[in-house]
């Protein structure tokens, strides 16, 4: 596993599997692996990933923390940086951690860092953090992600399962005759799998789009996959989604088309939730008439739609979109109620599916097993005997900040009370918070609050530039590791192999985190007695067992590091996948994991939670936080999207924007007239909360009273003629911090209410 000057070599991407090529110590060529479907317009980025001037290469402490401690907390993100030793930067970050355990135990550290880290299984930064910090004592436990927080919460109390499975592909090109993407856009999201793709899910738009099939996108925005694929486009206001879909099942029952039978054997509570749909509970029918003033339909569109829907066999693809919203629950939740009432589910190919969109869902699996990231279950070494090693209360990831500012706070949280514990210790790896957590100037203030906050990054981020120590992580191209092939199918394994010697100082996660349990007296608990590569090994070897308890044969382990990558066969036996047909036959004999056995329309376990933002069926629920001053103040809407050029806030250093820096800003061109904003202006999008700067993009792809920003940008505060703008153009920096629900504390990313005006430059 040695790393010659020029050599040729194979390594796997959150962006698909890759090959290179090296000359005199420097990666000169990256190209997509031959097995890539469609291969990704973002691998030509990655080598500028590695050399980007934002690397971090060496061991950096913030100035007035090496002279004052925690004590100059307040100048975190103004203060200077000093280069120092490894040997400097790991004894005073492994001090950090012994004091702040002693004194407060683990209910003051916080290290369950989010993000996309690297598509490695034994560099798994978030993994390896939470390993050391378990041997530690533990840490404070969070619960739920930014990207499915509303959606996973909810559908445990629908369908028993927080990502239920879906009709396979093929199931669905044989047997459908309408497809509707729901707030989703697969062949922008489909481009990235959380280990590593060769991107069949978008190579199932190709075939869907040469089956004649019918698609539908219903959607603010016209998404790349409705271009693709000529879908008829159907643009609902932002966070209108439950009331159109209450309105199509109020038509449905109307004209005596809903699926009765599928209702009364399938279904539980069917009849209190209709009860609710056709206005005997409230007074209020939910139908076209009633939904036309709130999605901005026509009554006629609305059941034109019902209608078709019900005439075709129809699979709903939900996106996560629709749930980063307020009250986001309902939407998911609302999609079933749909489906069951129009009775598809079940029927080869229709009903839904949430995951189509996401790491190739729904393309048939193969006969493989996965490839695990080294465990964090460990059992503590240290004994704490003043806390008794207790630890905080769970909490929502969506909710750091919130609990950094207001130590001892209680919340209501999944049925529980939750108090926020008083957070001493920070130590984050493999995201971005400044980038994710909604509120980004909120984020500043709570990262002002912890005693010593530690960053373990590749690139100077704006979470490194408000951290005390900085530790440098190499890329992955510049360490060994290994990797799944496809979330979801399990296609194959993947060698990462070492292209370059890191750059400057950086280290590799597996490095930096042993020789901080080195100093902890920690690290044979840590690595096991394994180096990096042995563990390596052993990783291949846990697969390579596991392949053996289902008959299937590897290769050894010098033979696939050489090959590179050991793709396993298709299982032929569950091409046409549909795990609902034998539900909807016999629903009593396949129950699901909800309390009844059945899809539950009304849940008894969120009535006797009794909160008002998750009732216990679905239902449109209006967001009336915005006054109607706010509302005449800043009368659009701000849908934060999929970027099709970063994953999360990764590669925003190494792209090309428009007027050399400006992000790109979606308004219709009746927004921009009406404002004297033309094509390629630079603009500030801005509210009560904050400013952006970004370039006008005028698109007749975005619904009139919604702009559109891809999610991810920098936030990089810039002051100009004493105005503080986020020249990066971070959509959070306008995003409140307000939670779907009690029920999931998720994160709200669109829906934000702002204004656009021309800004000069400056």
């Amino acid at each position: 596993m040695s790393t010659p000057l020029n050599h040729t070599f194979i390594t796997a991407t959150h962006w698909g599997i890759v090959r290179g090529r090296t000359e005199n110590g420097r990666i000169v060529e990256i190209a997509p692996h031959e097995a890539d479907l469609w291969p990704s317009p973002n691998v030509g980025n990655l080598i500028e990933r590695v050399y980007s001037k934002k690397r971090l290469l060496f061991p950096l402490v913030r100035s007035g923390y090496l002279k004052n401690g925690p004590a100059s907390r307040a100048e975190r993100g103004h203060d200077t940086f000093v280069r120092v030793s490894w040997e400097k930067a790991l004894g005073l970050v492994a001090d950090e951690i012994r004091r702040v355990y002693t004194e407060y135990g683990p209910q003051s550290v916080f290290g369950r860092s989010y993000g996309w880290k690297s598509a490695g299984c034994v560099n798994s930064s978030v993994s390896l953090l939470r390993r050391l910090l378990n041997l530690c004592g533990g840490y404070i436990p969070c619960a739920n992600s930014y990207s499915t927080a509303a959606i996973s919460a909810i559908l445990p109390y629908v369908v028993g399962a927080s990502d239920p499975a879906v009709p396979s592909w093929e199931a669905v090109l044989k047997n459908a005759g309408c497809v509707v993407f729901w707030g989703a856009d697969p062949l922008v999201t489909n481009d990235i799998d959380w280990c590593t793709t060769i991107h069949e899910g978008k190579d199932y738009l190709r075939k869907l789009k040469a089956s004649g099939i019918e698609s539908l996108s219903i959607n603010p925005v016209k998404t790349e996959t409705a271009k693709f694929l000529g879908s008829r486009w159907i643009a609902p206001k932002q966070g209108s989604d439950t009331a159109l879909m209450l309105a199509l099942i109020v038509t449905l029952i109307d004209k005596g088309l809903a699926d009765t039978e599928f209702l009364e054997h399938c279904t539980k509570g069917s009849d209190k939730f209709l009860a609710y749909a056709m206005g005997k509970t409230d007074g209020v029918k939910k139908d076209a008439q009633w939904a036309a003033p709130i999605t901005g339909l026509s009554v006629e569109e609305i059941e034109k739609l019902a209608l078709h829907l019900k005439e075709n066999r129809t699979l709903l693809m939900m996106g996560w979109g629709p749930q980063r919203s307020r009250f986001g629950e309902q939407a998911p939740s609302m999609a079933y109620a749909l489906a069951c009432v129009l009775g598809h589910i079940g029927h080869a190919g229709g009903g839904i599916g949430t995951h189509y969109h996401y790491c190739d869902g729904g393309v048939p699996v193969y006969r493989g097993v996965s490839v695990p990231e080294i465990s964090s279950v460990v059992a503590p070494q240290w004994f704490h005997a003043a806390t008794g090693n207790r630890l905080a209360d769970t909490i929502p990831v969506a909710k750091f900040a919130d609990c950094f500012l207001n130590p001892g706070k209680t919340i209501d949280y999944a049925g529980k009370k939750v108090t926020y514990p008083d957070v001493k210790l920070v130590i984050w790896a493999g995201g971005n918070p400044f980038a994710h957590q909604p509120d980004t100037g909120k984020v500043v203030k709570a990262f002002q609050k912890p005693e010593t906050i530690v960053v373990v990054e590749s690139v100077m981020n704006a979470t490194a530039e408000h951290a005390d120590i900085i530790l440098p992580a190499c890329t992955s191209f510049e360490r060994n590791d290994i990797t799944g092939i496809g979330t979801y199918t399990q296609a194959g394994v993947c060698a990462m192999q070492q292209a370059i010697t890191p750059l400057g100082e950086s280290r590799s996660d597996w490095a930096i985190f042993s020789d901080l349990a080195e100093r902890l007296d920690l690290l044979h608990a840590f690595s096991g007695g394994l180096t990096e590569n042995e563990r390596i090994r052993a990783t291949y070897a846990s697969v390579c067992d596991a392949a053996a308890g289902r008959g299937i044969a590897m290769p050894e382990f010098e033979s696939f590091w050489e090959t590179g990558t050991h793709f396993f066969d298709k299982d032929a036996s569950r091409t046409f996948d549909d795990p609902w047909i034998a539900y909807r036959e016999d629903p009593e004999g396949h129950r699901l994991a909800t309390p009844s056995g059945k899809i539950e329309l009304y849940s008894e376990t969120l009535a006797a939670m009794g909160y008002s933002d998750v009732p216990p069926h679905p239902a449109y629920l209006c967001d009336r936080q915005t006054s109607e001053t706010d509302e005449a103040r800043y009368p659009l809407v701000l849908m934060s999207i999929k970027a099709t050029e970063r994953l999360h806030s990764q590669l925003d250093d190494t792209i090309d924007k428009p007027n050399g820096h400006f992000e790109p800003c979606r308004i219709s061109a009746k927004d921009a007239q009406i404002r004297g904003i033309g094509n390629g202006q630079t603009i500030r999008v801005f509210n009560a909360q904050g400013s952006v700067l970004a370039k006008a993009v005028v698109s007749e792809d975005v619904a009139p009273g919604t702009v559109a920003m891809g999610h991810g940008a920098w936030y990089e505060p810039t002051l100009i003629d004493d105005m503080e703008v986020d020249a990066g153009g971070n959509t959070n920096t306008l995003t409140p911090d307000i939670e779907t629900s009690r029920l999931s504390g998720g994160n709200v990313a669109s829906g934000a209410k702002v204004e656009i005006e021309t800004f000069a430059d400056k």
